[in-house]
C-alpha cells in the first residue's frame, strides 16, 4: 500500500503558478504523481487559501471560474475537519509550537492518515505527530519515489 501524502497550500499553488518557475515543475509532477497513486490529501483550509491565493496575491491570478475549477477537482482529496481537529490543532500548537494554522493541517493530515505532508511552511526533516514534513523544493530525497527525477 502506498502512503498517503497532504499537500499543504503553497505546493497546490505553486503547481498552477507559471510564473513560479522551478517550483511550478516540480509541484505540477508532484501533483500528477499524487493523482496517479491515489495518494493524495488536503483539507478544506487548503482549498480556500489556494482560491484565495490564485485569484488575488499571484503574480498572473488565475480566472475565479477556473480556479474554481481546480477547487471541485482537488475537492476529491478534501479532509474535512470538525471540531475534533480544531481541538487536536490546539494541542498541536502547544506542543510544538506552531502556529495553529500549521497545526490544523497537522491535524487534518493526521486524520487522512497521512505519512508525509509536503510544505515550505514547516522544518523540513522534521516529524510532527508521526508525520514526515517534506519541503519538495529543498530535497530530492522524497521527490525521488514520485518519479521525478
Amino acid at each position: 500500500m502506498t502512503e498517503i501524502v497532504f499537500v499543504d497550500t503553497n505546493i497546490l499553488i505553486y503547481a498552477f503558478d507559471a510564473d513560479a518557475a522551478r517550483k511550478h515543475e516540480i509541484a505540477k509532477e508532484i501533483l500528477k504523481n499524487l493523482w496517479e497513486q491515489k495518494t493524495g490529501a488536503i483539507s478544506m483550509q487548503v482549498l480556500q487559501e489556494f482560491y484565495n491565493n490564485v485569484t488575488r496575491k499571484i503574480a498572473t491570478p488565475l480566472s475565479q471560474e477556473l480556479a474554481r475549477i481546480i477547487v471541485r477537482h482537488y475537492s476529491q482529496w478534501c479532509i474535512q475537519t470538525t471540531p475534533a481537529e480544531i481541538n487536536q490543532a490546539f494541542q498541536i500548537e502547544d506542543r510544538h509550537h506552531i502556529s495553529f494554522w500549521d497545526a490544523l493541517i497537522i491535524a487534518a493530515a493526521e486524520k487522512a492518515g497521512a505519512a508525509h505532508i509536503l510544505t515550505e511552511d514547516l522544518n523540513h526533516g522534521q516529524l510532527i505527530e508521526g508525520i514526515r514534513i517534506e519541503n519538495p523544493f529543498k530535497s530530492h530525497a522524497y521527490i525521488a519515489p514520485l518519479g521525478i527525477i
